[in-house]
């Protein structure tokens, strides 16, 4: 059996959504150069629908594909939807990761939900703190 599935090595070599969104109404990044990813996603958001998203990711191949599918998985969905994506689903769609790589998705994750948090700071919108994560990556200081 492979060790990334034929939907990663697509992803990684033809990741979707790359890039930025100059007038985005949200940024989120997370991760850590000393850990060796870090991802970082741009949403447009109108009318509470997600309108666009790109992402700018450093990091192994698993942490681009990452980004690419969790991208795919949240254009034109509400906010709502978009904070309901779990790390889970997105190795899932994927066709899964090794568990050595699982942190990836858990990256791409937080990203999109470090994006969300700083929409609705941007714009006032009142949120639960315990929604989001903090802005340190987790997976560093293992």
């Amino acid at each position: 059996m492979a060790l990334y599935s034929e939907k990663v090595m697509d992803h990684f070599t033809h990741p979707r959504n790359v890039g930025i969104i100059e007038d985005a109404d949200g940024v989120g990044e997370i991760g850590n150069a000393k850990c060796g990813d870090i991802m970082k996603m741009y949403l447009k958001v109108e009318d509470n629908v997600i309108t666009d998203v790109k992402f700018e990711t450093f990091g192994c191949g698993s942490a681009i594909a990452t980004s690419s599918m969790a991208t795919e998985m949240i254009k034109g969905k509400s906010i709502d939807e978009a904070l309901r994506l779990t790390n889970k689903a997105v190795a899932e769609a994927l066709d899964g990761l090794p568990a050595h790589k699982m942190h990836c998705s858990v990256l791409a994750e937080e990203a999109i939900k470090a994006a969300v948090k700083d929409y609705y700071d941007r714009n006032g919108i009142a949120y639960d703190k315990r929604q989001f994560p903090d802005e340190d990556c987790p997976h560093c200081h293992e």
